[in-house]
């Protein structure tokens, strides 16, 4: 297990004395290196000037098996937080899940989901000890009054309009606003809530719950409160030309982290990686994002005639060595399969093992395909309409 664990896995646990000595610069580089947009930089770098142990906030609404985005690259983002000296707290956002409709809305199922989600990060080596799980359901219940006042003093801000929301209903996933229940409406005033709930510093999501996250920092301005710092990772692509995020709903398009050794060459193999194209190029993407994060390098293996094994660890290299034909998709390929393959080997050892994680993986499994089938004859009978 350890010969797979992240780059910055085997990092101090919050306070410690490594993630003290390091400087200012450090501590807003490693921060800074998780985000494809910072608002605000100066900001960032003031916070870190004052506190030493900042609280920085991820979540996630449990809604079935775990892909390689969810997995793997907030298991580096955690860990990056942690080493800088964060106190890192993770939102298992069950009740968001339910009021989104996710598993058909069972609470219980969702929590399944939930805890098999935990076990993931806890194999692929998560620091454990500098981050802090907590379920929506239970920390509203702790407080409710105060929950409650605060969604609907956000609710009731003067920019805080019915567009508004609507346009912040995107973060569920929802394009269409005719579909949307009375209570998906909570879902955006609830997850700003958060941010306040949980006094956090930092918010640290997707570029997909941007809009969101800026509406707490509009809100926090109004409301004379801390603006939160947010930091936007990057979204990855599904494995097919064109899209643009990876989907659960087509398995083909994505890496799930339980996906056995034959599984991701397959997929891999088949993935859309355009001779000499760095644009748009999903296999491109995920040695970027995943693979020289967690290695700090990458290991091409190739016939002399096709210029030989060569290793490398700085993406720029790659970037340029694909764009002119030196580094071809035949050769790029097997080298990325291997390299997921190797990240992933310590999640299947997990829940082949311990008899807790495997009992949980088969029952998301069967909600997955459950709730896969009930899409599939959705959209059978949509088009048959």
């Amino acid at each position: 297990m350890a010969e797979a664990a992240p780059a910055g896995s085997e990092v101090p646990a919050t306070g410690d004395a490594s993630a003290a000595a390091l400087s200012l610069e450090e501590r807003f580089s490693i921060l800074r290196s998780i985000a494809e947009e910072c608002v605000e930089e100066d900001e960032l770098l003031n916070l870190l000037q004052t506190n030493p142990n900042p609280v920085c906030y991820d979540g996630f609404e449990p809604s079935g098996r775990m892909h390689i985005a969810q997995g793997v690259v907030k298991a580096i983002n955690i860990n990056k937080m942690a080493s800088a000296g964060c106190k890192v707290k993770v939102l298992i956002a069950d009740r968001f899940a339910m009021l989104n409709k996710k598993l058909g809305g069972d609470l219980d199922a969702i929590r399944t989901v939930g805890s098999y989600m935990v076990e993931v990060w806890k194999a692929l080596g998560v620091n454990m000890d500098s981050v802090e799980f907590l379920w929506s359901s239970e920390e509203i219940s702790k407080r409710p009054n105060e929950y409650l006042s605060l969604v609907m003093d956000i609710a009731m801000t003067r920019s805080v309009s019915v567009n508004r929301i609507l346009r912040c209903c995107q973060i569920m996933g929802r394009s269409n606003p005719d579909s949307l229940t009375a209570a998906q409406f909570l879902y955006p005033l609830m997850q700003c809530a958060d941010v306040f709930f949980l006094k956090v510093d930092i918010c640290q999501l997707g570029m997909d719950q941007r809009k969101v996250n800026m509406l707490a920092r509009e809100y926090a301005q109004l409301a004379g409160k801390s603006k939160p710092i947010i930091l936007s990772h990057h979204m990855l692509p599904g494995l097919k030309e064109g899209q643009g995020k990876m989907s659960k709903s087509d398995p083909s398009s994505a890496i799930f982290m339980e996906d056995d050794e034959d599984q991701i060459n397959s997929k891999i193999k088949k993935a859309f990686c355009p001779l000499n194209d760095i644009e748009g190029n999903p296999c491109l993407e995920y040695l970027k994002y995943i693979v020289l994060p967690w290695f700090e390098s990458f290991e091409v293996a190739r016939k002399e005639a096709n210029g030989g094994n060569k290793i490398y660890r700085d993406m720029d290299e790659v970037l340029c060595d694909y764009g002119c034909g030196a580094l071809h998709p035949a050769d790029l390929k097997p080298a990325l399969a291997k390299a997921i393959n190797k990240i992933l080997q310590p999640v299947r050892d997990h829940f082949n093992s311990n008899s807790e994680a495997k009992a949980l993986l088969e029952t998301v499994k069967v909600n997955d395909c459950s709730m896969l089938s009930c899409l599939l004859s959705k959209n059978s009978r949509s088009s048959c309409v």
